[in-house]
C-alpha cells in the first residue's frame, strides 16, 4: 500500500537512532522490525489499510462507474440512443418531405384564397361605387326637390300677397260704397220729417 510504505521509514529512523547511542543494541532492534510477524510491522500495515480506507477513494469511485455503466448500458439497453435516433429520423422526415409538401399546399392554398380575396375586393370597391352613385343621385334629387320647394313655397307666398292686397283692395271698395250708401240714406231720411212731429 502506499500508506505502508509512507510510514516506514519514520520508524526505520526511529529505530537508527536508537541505535546511534548504542551501536549493537540499534542493530538488534532493526532485525526485529524488519521481521514479518513483528508489531511495528502490524501497525505499519494497519496504518496502510486504515490510510487507504479514509483517503483512497479509488475503489469507491470505480465502483460507482461500474454502477453507472451497468445501469445505463446493461439495463436501458442504450434506449435514450434509439430515442435520439428517432428523433433525428423525425427530423429528417420532417425537414425532407413533410415542411416541403406543406409549403407547396400553404402556397397553392394562399395563391387561390388570395385571388379569391381580390375578386371580393374588387366585388366591395364595385358595391361601395355603386352606393357613392347612388347617394349622389339622392343628395341631387333631394337638393333639386328642396330648390323646388323653395321655389313654389316663394311663389305661394307671392300670390298670397297679392291676393291680401286684392282682398284688402276690396274690403277697402266695399266699405267705401257701405260708407256713401248709409250717408245717402240718411240723407233721404233727412227729407222726411220726425217721426215725434207727426203725431197730432
Amino acid at each position: 500500500m502506499s500508506g505502508g510504505g509512507t510510514e516506514t521509514p519514520v520508524v526505520c529512523e526511529a529505530a537508527s537512532g536508537g541505535g546511534g547511542g548504542g551501536g549493537g543494541g540499534g542493530g538488534k532492534k532493526k532485525d526485529s522490525l524488519g521481521t514479518a510477524g513483528s508489531p511495528a510491522h502490524l501497525i505499519i500495515k494497519d496504518l496502510g489499510e486504515i490510510h487507504s480506507r479514509l483517503l483512497d477513494h479509488r475503489p469507491v469511485i470505480q465502483g460507482e462507474t461500474r454502477y453507472f455503466v451497468k445501469e445505463f448500458e446493461e439495463k436501458r439497453g442504450l434506449r435514450e440512443m434509439r430515442v435520439l435516433e428517432n428523433l433525428k429520423n423525425m427530423i429528417h422526415e420532417t425537414n425532407e418531405h413533410t415542411l416541403p409538401t406543406c409549403r407547396e399546399t400553404m402556397q397553392d392554398n394562399l395563391n387561390q384564397v388570395l385571388q379569391r380575396l381580390q375578386a371580393a375586393t374588387d366585388s366591395v370597391c364595385r358595391l361601395q361605387q355603386r352606393e357613392r352613385e347612388r347617394n349622389k343621385m339622392h343628395n341631387d334629387h333631394l337638393i333639386a326637390s328642396e330648390k323646388q320647394h323653395i321655389m313654389q313655397w316663394e311663389d305661394f307666398m307671392k300670390e298670397q300677397h297679392s291676393k291680401q292686397a286684392e282682398v284688402d283692395e276690396e274690403h277697402r271698395t266695399a266699405m267705401e260704397r257701405l260708407k256713401e250708401q248709409y250717408a245717402e240714406m240718411e240723407r233721404g231720411l233727412a227729407k222726411y220729417p220726425a217721426f215725434g212731429e207727426l203725431e197730432p
